[in-house]
């Protein structure tokens, strides 16, 4: 079954990681010669990315999230962070900020999750300031379905168990129609390109595979059960080598509009 946000168990599941390197500069890159001074992370989930942006240099972000128990694990992860974030709760149909209170809006992992995204898109248009910038980062079908590798850890889940690649297709959404939806809600300058980001170094196999024993950062391991899960964990522990390291990526697509 889908994951469910809202369980307390379920708390630390996006909060335990630091965005790498390669994605400050892809966002910095984007965002060019365009002063940001408040930025909103719309489903910040444990606030990774929230502090990412923050660590940019951007004085103030906000993150909101509708999981009382996410934001409460973002909370407690930087809650002896010294930079200017706050939480607060809140829905991609209704964030509960202002209008035009925004320089920059990220919308990382989120528009797969939504049934709605004409809703979602609107409600960014309303809450950035004019000419403000919103990036979405999210993957299409074709960002999921790529082979596995030592690197491309996710290529497996779908190599193991096929009927996955029905959930994603149901759920995800091709830049195509991001784009013309993006251009509905009145944004312009609309661009996409591909991205591979680092997820994360571990530094060993076996750290990796208590990740995915654990469903960490992956929804769409909550829709497998417990023993698919172990089946899953002995899969990949037979096609990686054991060698000391493995660096985890994913391939993006990056939509980048303004107001």
């Amino acid at each position: 079954m889908p994951i469910n946000f809202h369980d307390e168990h379920n708390e630390n599941s996006y909060n335990s990681r630091n965005a790498d390197k390669g994605w400050k500069e892809t966002i910095k890159s984007l965002t060019k010669g365009t002063v940001i001074n408040k930025a909103a992370d719309i489903g910040c989930g444990g606030g990774i990315y929230t502090k990412a942006l923050s660590d940019m240099g951007i004085p103030y972000v906000i993150g909101v999230d509708f999981s009382v128990p996410m934001l409460r694990g973002a909370n407690q992860n930087l809650a002896k962070y010294d930079g200017g974030i706050s939480f607060k709760k809140g829905d991609a149909y209704k964030t509960g900020q202002p209008d035009a209170c925004f320089d920059l809006v990220l919308e990382r992992a989120l528009i797969h999750h939504l049934d709605d995204l004409h809703a979602c898109l609107k409600e960014a248009y309303r809450i950035l300031n004019e000419n403000g910038m919103l990036i979405i980062q999210d993957r299409t079908a074709s960002d999921c379905f790529l082979e596995g590798n030592k690197n491309h850890i996710r290529g497996y889940i779908f190599e193991l168990f096929p009927r996955l690649k029905n959930i994603e297709l149901n759920r995800r959404h091709s830049s195509r129609k991001v784009k013309k939806h993006l251009e509905i809600a009145g944004f312009k300058d609309v661009k996409a390109i591909k991205f591979w980001e680092t997820r994360k170094k571990y530094r060993s196999k076996t750290d990796l595979l208590k990740d995915i024993a654990f469903r960490k950062g992956r929804s769409i391991l909550f829709e497998l059960t417990d023993a698919e899960l172990q089946q899953l964990v002995s899969y990949i522990d037979r096609k990686l080598s054991d060698e000391e390291a493995v660096t985890e990526k994913d391939r993006w697509t990056v939509w980048k509009a303004v107001k």
